[in-house]
């Protein structure tokens, strides 16, 4: 099964935004895309992972149907010239690299923001998905587990997690500490302005409105996670029903301004936060009684900074990730031996009943129980040492060998055709 895992990928790595946006999946077109592959392969375990950086398809099957999983990919996305997409794919055809890419996947490493905090639980939706079309077996729920427990490993002993390494993602951390349930307004949706939109979308109740010279992106944004939307002529009036402002409008010269201010007057306390270089918010609206701003390069130091102990870290978490990877390589590599140990149990005990059968007819019912146990546990001490050698085959990569030697003194295939 661990040499049958294999996967595809697509991520920021090596495709471009506009490519990554029609390959993404849905929940309901990841489960799709799931079952296409149950129907079209053979393959027996099935795990989609589709985020806003990547879309990778994990499955285990004794053939590298890498090359169809891709063109059926962008077919199902309505792509019928699928050779100028195939070179932004990795291929994973070994079960380690597999494995291995999923646990730095799902541990940070190879996020746009290293050590993202969102990516675990985006890895457990997958997971979900996967458990929900009953396509997860035991290798893939053993796998995700092992990766489960690195990553609270990685949370509880290093300081991957620790911060706000985006500048997005600090400045959706400060807005946190600003006012309880505040009415957020985001002005201008370039690559950070989306970001700090997608950032608070995991904020629960949050009370968020878009405003972008484009209205079309802004609908588009605001469909997808929940939040309001109003013309970019009206931003005047949102400013004033607004708590704290978010700009990250794109221009030459700032365009909030103190005389803007000065005509919202009798207005409410009020933050801004300016994303945009060159400024958007001029600093003379501090002037005005009641509004603060933040500015990029304090919000960029505190993400530099955590970015840099994040940085830090990443030895030690690739140290955890390796001892988990080794602890799923011996539990995987068992797994090949554990028909075989089953097979060898049911050997002996299949012997053990027949010659309790012979010999205990006269027994009382306290006679036959001792000899039970006796039996029982002499069959276990035998076992016990065939039982840890397989294992330490296993971990020597001896096991086939070992394998055919107890087949051939225990008759173990046809043991298992008379049972």
């Amino acid at each position: 099964m661990y040499n049958h895992f294999k996967s595809i990928s697509l991520s920021h790595r090596n495709a471009p935004l506009s490519i990554r946006e029609q390959l993404a999946l849905s929940e309901d077109s990841a489960k799709g895309m799931m079952l296409r592959l149950k129907d079209f392969f053979e393959v027996s375990e099935v795990l989609v992972v589709s985020t806003c950086n990547r879309t990778e398809i994990y499955y285990s099957s004794a053939e590298d149907l890498n090359e169809d999983i891709i063109k059926l990919l962008l077919i199902e996305k309505g792509i019928s010239d699928t050779e100028p997409f195939l070179d932004y794919f990795e291929r994973f055809s070994e079960g380690d690299t597999a494995v291995k890419h999923l646990f730095e996947v799902a541990t940070g490493l190879h996020s746009q923001v290293v050590g993202d905090m969102q990516i675990p639980n985006q890895i457990k939706h997958a997971y979900q998905w996967t458990a929900d079309l009953n396509l997860a077996g035991p290798f893939l729920h053993r796998l995700l587990h092992t990766i489960f427990f690195a990553n609270k490993r990685v949370a509880q002993e290093t300081f991957f997690r620790d911060g706000a390494a985006s500048v997005s993602y600090a400045a959706v951390e400060l807005l946190d500490g600003l006012m309880p349930n505040p009415k957020i307004l985001v002005v201008g949706l370039g690559e950070i302005g989306t970001d700090v939109c997608r950032n608070l979308a995991q904020k629960a109740d949050a009370d968020v409105t878009l405003v972008n010279r484009t209205r079309t992106k802004a609908d588009v944004l605001a469909q997808e996670l929940g939040f309001k939307v109003a013309d970019f002529e009206d931003v005047e009036y949102e400013i004033s029903r607004a708590d704290i402002i978010v700009s990250s409008i794109a221009r030459d010269e700032p365009f909030f301004t103190k005389e803007m201010m000065v005509r919202l007057r009798g207005m409410s306390f009020k933050y801004f936060i300016d994303l945009s270089v060159p400024r958007s918010v001029s600093p003379e609206v501090e002037e005005i009684p009641g509004v603060m701003l933040y500015a990029i390069d304090s919000i960029k130091s505190r993400a530099d900074e955590a970015l840099s102990r994040r940085l830090e870290s990443v030895p030690q978490v690739k140290e955890i990730i390796g001892e988990a990877v080794l602890e799923f390589n011996d539990w995987s590599k068992e797994m090949i031996v554990s028909p075989t140990i089953q097979k060898l149990k049911g050997a002996l005990e299949q012997i053990r009943k027949e010659e309790l059968g012979r010999f205990t007819k006269n027994l009382s019912d306290s006679e036959l129980e001792k000899v039970e146990r006796i039996t029982t546990s002499m069959m276990q001490k035998i076992l016990k040492l065939p039982v840890l050698q397989l294992k330490a085959a296993c971990k020597r990569g001896e096991a086939e060998t070992l394998i055919d030697v107890l087949n051939d003194l225990f008759n173990l295939e046809k043991q298992k055709e008379s049972h």
